[in-house]
């Protein structure tokens, strides 16, 4: 018999690794696992951000831990799937959402900058990955969601104008098809989320210069509001999801329709 639809969002007794998690849509996403039933494990760079953000959740009740991690370090990658599994147990749910971005022109673009948002955008996301992949293909199951971009699906003529993390996002992409395709067979779904233009520290620089164009170009004539990557998050990280892999849903208001 088919479980109840309650039973195929419900994340109790599962444990989650989120990346980025003190800040943005990270917290929002992490916000959502935890309403779920799921533990927390978050991490960040930026460690008076992170304990901010573990704080607020422990207030509302949420079982949540914190550790200080850049993903582009190996060492700190596994520091943290270690801790996370000496703390809760196991790890069932990763959302890769660590991002950085640098804009300029190609032509003008330094490669130092260039480097680092791979490194963190990619080789971040696919560390973090691997990591706790090891962790779910030795209890054979496990969802992995990686945060991509409409930017890795498409670009505009009108900026803005970051080619590398455009083409970090689209590698991260390629990189979910490879995963899934690598893991499906053993239990671990790896799927991805491409958001359009939602607020937050990483993007409101570039909406504020686009947001006008947003509203008379979009099918959905706005920037995304607050709340609006919760349904998808729970949905990929759960049971609702169990026989999607290898997916990149774009969560855009139709931008790339």
């Amino acid at each position: 018999m088919a479980k109840h639809i309650r039973e195929l969002f419900d994340l109790s007794g599962k444990t989650a690794i989120v990346t980025g998690g003190s800040r943005g849509i990270g917290v929002e996403m992490a916000e959502a696992l935890a309403e779920a039933g799921a533990n927390l494990m978050l991490c960040a760079r930026r460690e008076e951000w992170l304990n901010e953000t573990v704080e607020a959740f422990r207030a509302n009740n949420y079982n949540v831990a914190g550790k200080v991690c850049d993903v582009s370090k190996a060492d700190d990658v596994q520091a943290v799937v270690d801790e996370t599994v000496k703390t809760f147990g196991k790890v069932d749910i990763l959302i890769n959402n660590a991002g950085i971005s640098w804009g300029a022109m190609p032509e003008e673009m330094p490669l130092a900058q260039w480097q680092k948002v791979l490194d963190v955008n990619l080789t971040g996301c696919f560390l973090m990955a691997q990591a706790v992949g090891r962790e779910m293909l030795k209890q054979k199951s496990g969802s992995i969601i990686n945060i991509a971009s409409i930017a890795g699906l498409t670009s505009s003529a009108n900026g803005p104008f970051y080619a590398g993390y455009a083409a970090s996002k689209a590698g991260l992409i390629g990189l979910t098809r490879e995963l899934a395709a690598s893991w499906g067979r053993k239990g671990v779904r790896v799927n991805a989320i491409a958001p359009g233009f939602f607020h937050s520290r990483l993007a409101d620089a570039v909406i504020d210069i686009y947001e006008r164009s947003i509203q008379e170009n979009n099918v959905i004539p706005r920037v995304g509001d607050e709340g609006e990557l919760k349904g998808i998050t729970v949905f990929l990280a759960s049971d609702a999801s169990s026989y999607i892999t290898g997916q990149t849903i774009a969560v855009d208001g139709g931008m790339t329709v």
